[in-house]
């Protein structure tokens, strides 16, 4: 590629970064970084109705903690900005006057009811829907007096007749008759610009060459080469648009996900009281209803709340949530790396080095991707394996924080013995799991029903603990090895398996059948603690 690559990620704020938007920021950013190109973040803001106060920061954090750093926009700024779309009004502007002054574009006066009566007429027709554009164009006394009374003063391009080809770097020559596109809105009548406008006005000033993003996209492009042409913007952008991902359910993998599973909840429980779910979701009355009709979707806290409140398990969709089950970011890189993007090679375990240094544009695919959480387990799993320790404690810090987890009092050093008895955790969250009972009270020790029932009651577990809890008591050293030693010696004299022995005393001190090495989880709790476990285990179930 002999030109300078500038490519960009352009989110809205509707709602937080999902992962079909980060393979779009990832795979932008690695042509970037493997041409020496330029990357930009640009906030695409001007749907004031559906932004939510929290995504525009939640992005931003999200893409840092990914390692998707960019050279321009928010907090780095550039010599392109302003990069909130909602900051460049005056660009805008001026740029729809120059459509306006040539007669590219003109003014439109319609109500939304007046053009939803339109689309139900072309609908019982059996037509699709396409604003007729009128014979006469209004003039600037004609939106004075829309202005004087009311009416919603909105700026229409006016395609061109023909045939638009977008030549696709993935899907090839792709033809769109511009009589089936029709006219479509740039300014809104709040004066904002609509994306197709502020989206090509910003790539040409701000110097994209490529754009990669989403299939759904594809049928934005013929709008936007005329927009491009129009303004005399010279040379377009390469595109590519790229396949769908498809969850493991079937579906496109969406951010609706999380709302909907919560709304379905929510209308299968008659018996909850709908005032209160809203005052736990502080949302209104309004937002509530519109939100169970499916009209909007309220801010993520407020659907975490509501769906925290009732006990419901929401899909991960968004970075934050594989952020707070554990995973880790060069994991999650590399497996969005391969949805929709082939090395060409068998290897598939890559640091971010190699997926830079392999990426070629060429090589993604037409074919749907499957979100298999199978695979990413997998490679969460051999990631923290490789990943040098102190890196590692690095991101086990940063998640014991987030989620609030009493492991995060642990110091650096007990947290890297954590990580080494923990080895082969599939997550962050596997480590913290098997490692909470550490830093809970003596007597807040949770007991799992089933581990009581299927250890303790059984084959003689609670004889077998007061064996244990006798012989810890009498150790002279309480090292891993002396532990180690006694409990073997004792499923030795007794002549059963190690288990036998190890699983009531797990049990006793965590509550569950889950640890690390027993000798371990043993020594690090010490004698005074685990006697006392055991004490309060065979009072309580005895």
């Amino acid at each position: 590629m002999p030109e300078n690559v500038v490519t960009r990620f352009a989110p809205s704020p509707t709602g937080y970064l999902h992962i079909g938007g980060a393979r779009t920021a990832l795979f932008n950013w690695l042509l970037a970084r493997k041409t020496g190109g330029k990357f930009i973040l640009r906030i695409e803001d001007t749907d004031l109705k559906r932004n939510t106060p929290t995504a525009t920061q939640q992005v931003i954090n999200d893409l840092r903690w990914l390692g998707i750093n960019w050279d321009e926009g928010p907090e780095i700024d550039g010599p392109n900005g302003p990069y909130f779309q909602s900051r460049r009004r005056e660009i805008y502007d001026k740029y729809a006057k120059q459509l306006l002054d040539q007669g590219r574009a003109y003014y439109c006066f319609e109500t939304s009811q007046e053009l939803e009566k339109l689309r139900k007429q072309a609908e019982a027709q059996k037509k699709g829907f396409v604003y007729q554009r009128p014979a006469v164009l209004p003039t600037e006394a004609d939106v004075e007096k829309a202005k004087s009374e009311g009416k919603p003063v909105t700026v229409r391009f006016a395609m061109p007749d023909g045939t638009i080809v977008v030549n696709d770097l993935v899907r090839g020559a792709v033809s769109f008759n511009t009589a089936e596109l029709g006219d479509f809105i740039i300014i809104k009548s709040d004066g904002f610009p609509t994306y197709n406008f502020a989206c090509v006005v910003d790539d040409a000033l701000m110097g994209v060459t490529h754009v990669i993003r989403g299939q759904e996209h594809l049928m934005n492009t013929p709008c936007q080469q005329a927009l491009w042409q129009a303004l005399g913007f010279g040379e377009l952008p390469k595109y590519a648009h790229m396949s769908v991902t498809i969850s493991e359910s079937g579906g496109k993998l969406s951010k609706r996900e999380r709302p909907q599973v919560l709304r379905k909840a929510i209308e299968a429980r008659p018996d909850i009281y709908l005032e209160k779910l809203a005052d736990v979701g502080k949302i209104n009355k309004e937002q509530f209803k519109g939100f169970l009709a499916g009209e909007n979707v309220p801010d993520v806290p407020a659907v975490e709340a509501m769906a925290k409140y009732l006990g419901v398990e929401l899909p991960e969709i968004n970075v934050i949530d594989f952020f707070k089950s554990g995973y880790i970011p060069e994991a999650m890189v590399n497996f969005i790396a391969l949805l929709g993007w082939s090395t060409g090679e068998k290897k598939e375990i890559m640091p971010l080095d190699e997926l830079i240094a392999s990426f070629d544009i060429t090589r993604l695919t037409k074919s749907n991707s499957l979100f298999d959480r199978g695979k990413l387990i997998a490679f969460n799993t051999e990631h923290i394996r490789m990943l040098p320790r102190e890196k590692l404690l690095a991101h086990l810090k940063a998640y014991l924080k987030a989620v609030g987890s009493p492991v995060a009092q642990a110091d650096d050093q007990l947290l890297l013995r954590l990580i080494k008895i923990c080895e082969g955790a599939r997550t962050l969250a596997d480590i913290e799991h098997k490692c909470r009972f550490l830093f809970v009270a003596d007597d807040h020790i949770e007991y799992d029903p089933k581990a009581i029932q299927k250890v303790l009651m059984k084959d003689n577990g609670l004889a077998m603990l007061k064996k244990v809890r006798d012989n810890l008591a009498a150790m002279q050293e309480f090292t891993e090895q002396e532990i180690e030693d006694m409990l073997r010696s004792l499923a030795n004299q007794h002549n059963v398996g190690l288990g036998k022995v190890a699983q009531p005393l797990r049990v006793a001190i965590t509550g569950s059948t889950v640890s690390p090495p027993i000798f371990d989880s043993v020594q690090l709790l010490g004698r005074e603690q685990t006697l006392k476990r055991i004490d309060n285990t065979v009072r309580k179930f005895s």
